[in-house]
């Protein structure tokens, strides 16, 4: 075992958290390049974009869960994360590879729908993407005890993973999409193999022998998923929807609706059990619901940012000053073209996201220990909602979108960072790829019903209607957040005296 993992230094952490960076940098590749390539190169319409998109829910869905449990019990390559890791990083390099050769593959099979093999390749690069990244979280709980530690863990995860993805964008501006698929390959290739080969993993946790005897089939895992129902039948629902749109189209709002209230009213139950009887369940299934309401909203951001700039802001811009241009101009050196100013303006904007996502979880971590990670997870939740809000009002001009992206990455920040610090104190410590695995249900299921954000949205071609509906998602979120309470060892770090006689 290296010295540094002995004495958890900080390179220690910066090494752990790399294969989570490369999960992290192949993810904003994703959102600064999928939908673009899709719409300009292979002129996918909105919905068409999502469908595509459904790739990774999809694959989350299968991914994580299984591969989570597996890799509680699996040692393979010396490894009970390893193997995962490494082999998710190879998969995901190779799909970055053969995204941009879509047209390629076309003539070379002689499957002429672009959306078929669109969707087989971004399956698997988000197959991938799921396979790597519950290990690679997995791993710092592993490694890493409960408390200051676990969650310097994973703000460290964080800050390095959120500065790699404001590369991502930056390089997206200077290079062109295209480009940064090649570096992603690269990149994500490195990060997932070498650091992980360096890393010792213990062969048995503390009290695992015990726990073993606790299975959980897959019956168990779908009664534990209760609370997020209405978002797995309308999950299942999209899938078919987008091949019947005609014949289906009349279930299709009040599905989403029944879905949504369904949710609401399982929450307002689980909270009342809560107040009756505490319990580590009860806090996870809270968590759960709440972070379903965030991903609605983001994910419907990643997916269709693009078309709202193409509907909302571009024809409000005077072309000869496009911030989003002049910046690509600066570092390239090339003069930018009308049909390269979505995609500037995307990158721009999600660097900005991404730049307040790597930098604030240093800030959330130091306000975290003055007032908990819960009350601190809840207000920086707030501001994406104030984020989403203004840029659906205001976001018409270029630099009020911008401020937008500010306001909603201090969210952001915190959505992926200390929410895992906080989940993984009310699971059990043996069993954590299962429950992560679980827990990211309540990320790829509330995905699946952003394909019905964009259907909404195609019909009623209001592309401000996006970020309205973002905003209120991130506000039913923050409610849940409300009734959650601060993890065991956050309470009693907060309660004990700053000093002594």
């Amino acid at each position: 075992m290296l010295e540094i993992q002995k004495k958890l230094t900080n390179t220690f952490y910066a090494m752990l958290a790399l294969p989570a960076t490369a999960v992290g940098f192949a993810l904003s590749t994703q959102i600064a390049a999928l939908s673009w390539i899709l719409n300009k190169k292979y002129g996918l319409n909105i919905h068409e974009v999502a469908f595509v998109w459904l790739a990774g829910p999809l694959a989350g869905i299968f991914g994580q869960v299984i591969v989570g449990m597996i890799s509680d019990n699996v040692w393979f390559l010396k490894g009970r994360r390893r193997p995962f890791i490494m082999i998710g990083g190879i998969v995901g390099a190779l799909m970055f590879l053969a995204l941009p050769q879509i047209g390629a593959i076309s003539e070379a099979t002689g499957i002429t729908s672009i959306i078929l093999i669109a969707s087989v390749i971004a399956l698997l690069l988000d197959l991938s993407v799921n396979v790597t990244f519950n290990p690679a979280r997995s791993i710092i709980a592993d490694l890493t005890p409960e408390g200051k530690k676990r969650t310097s863990g994973y703000v460290w995860m964080q800050v390095i993973s959120g500065t790699f993805g404001v590369l991502a964008y930056f390089l997206s501006m200077v290079y062109g999409n295209e480009t940064l698929l090649l570096i992603a390959a690269i990149f994500v290739f490195v990060c997932s193999v070498f650091p992980i080969l360096l890393i010792e993993e213990p062969k048995e946790l503390a009290g695992q022998v015990e726990v073993n005897a606790e299975k959980h089939t897959v019956l168990d895992i779908f009664k534990s998923i209760f609370p997020l129902y209405g978002f797995l039948v309308f999950g299942v629902f999209s899938l078919i929807f987008h091949f019947y749109q005609n014949e289906l189209r009349f279930m299709h709002n009040p599905l989403l609706i029944l879905s949504l209230v369904y949710t609401v009213m399982i929450g307002a139950w689980i909270i009342i059990q809560g107040k009756k009887a505490e319990s580590d369940k009860n806090e996870f299934q809270k968590i759960m619901l709440a972070h379903t309401f965030t991903w609605i909203a983001f994910q419907s951001m990643f997916v269709m940012s693009g078309f709202f700039i193409d509907k909302q802001i571009i024809p409000n811009l005077d072309m000869t000053n496009v911030y989003a241009n002049k910046f690509a101009e600066l570092l390239t050196g090339v003069m930018q073209t009308k049909d390269t100013t979505t995609g500037n303006i995307i990158s721009l904007g999600f660097l900005i996201l991404n730049a307040v996502g790597a930098v604030f979880p240093i800030v959330l971590s130091a306000i975290a220990k003055k007032i908990g990670r819960v009350r601190t997870y809840t207000i920086a939740l707030a501001f994406s909602a104030i984020g989403y809000f203004y840029i659906a009002f205001f976001g018409k001009y270029e630099i009020n979108f911008y401020l937008g992206m500010f306001l909603t990455g201090i969210g952001w920040s915190a959505v992926i960072s200390i929410v895992f610090s906080i989940v993984t104190e009310r699971v059990n410590q043996n069993k954590m790829g299962l429950f992560m695995g679980i827990f990211n249900l309540a990320v790829v299921l509330p995905q699946m019903m952003s394909q019905g954000v964009a259907n909404i949205i195609s019909e009623t071609q209001n592309f401000q209607l996006l970020y309205i509906l973002c905003g209120v998602f991130i506000v039913f979120s923050v409610v849940f957040w409300l009734f959650i309470k601060e993890p065991r060892s956050t309470a009693s770090e907060i309660a004990q005296p700053k000093g002594g006689h």
